[in-house]
């Protein structure tokens, strides 16, 4: 049987909210835990209040129900709900959905923590999680100047950006997804290049 990563994920972070309780600070700006496992209930249980996590328009009405969420629940029951995984009717897009969300979530959680260090990942998780970075160069593209060149080693590599000055990033898949997601603080990834387009890279808005 196939190993379901985004299973996987989510049992460890879940794991690591029981840990860390409510109140535990995250790589999500404003967010402690509890609003970080709110937001996953409506992700995947309020399809009425999901559309403001990535339309403006209705952000408003999807915080309001976030805090709602979050406030309604008691901490053991929102875990729970974000352990039992989405409705039936979606757990077929489970994994293609899931897998990147909750490992970026898992390490927004870990890596707030103090002395948090890369975990060692399984190879294949890496593989998916190489897909996705490639996925991702298209949004970053007008989110950079100059030229942006991410390396995998193993996995291959990718041109973002052709231009100059020329950065280019190096590090393990999910090093660079962090880093593409607007992690770059956190992520673990060698960069090389001029020193103001270094900067410039590190402070770009990335990620939705």
């Amino acid at each position: 049987m196939a190993t379901s990563f985004a299973q996987s994920e989510r049992a460890k972070l879940c794991d690591l909210f029981t840990e860390a309780g409510p109140d535990a600070r995250t790589l999500c700006q404003g967010w402690q835990t509890a609003d970080l496992a709110a937001h996953l209930v409506i992700r995947e249980r309020r399809p009425d209040a999901a559309g403001g996590i990535l339309l403006a328009p209705l952000r408003a009405y999807t915080e309001r129900t976030q805090r709602s969420v979050r406030d309604g629940s008691s901490w053991p029951e929102l875990v729970g709900l974000v352990r039992s995984g989405p409705p039936a009717l979606l757990r077929p897009l489970d994994e293609p959905v899931n897998t990147v969300e909750y490992f970026v979530h898992h390490e927004d959680v870990r890596r707030a923590q103090p002395g948090a260090v890369p975990r060692m990942l399984d190879p294949a998780l890496e593989a998916v999680l190489w897909k996705r970075v490639r996925g991702l160069t298209l949004l970053a593209r007008w989110r950079v100047s100059g030229g942006l060149e991410l390396v995998a080693p193993g996995f291959g590599s990718v041109t973002v950006r052709r231009g100059q000055p020329q950065v280019t990033l190096t590090a393990p898949p999910g090093e660079l997804l962090l880093f593409m997601t607007g992690r770059q603080q956190a992520a673990k990834v060698e960069s090389t290049g001029p020193a103001d387009a270094v900067r410039r890279i590190q402070e770009a808005r990335l990620g939705l």
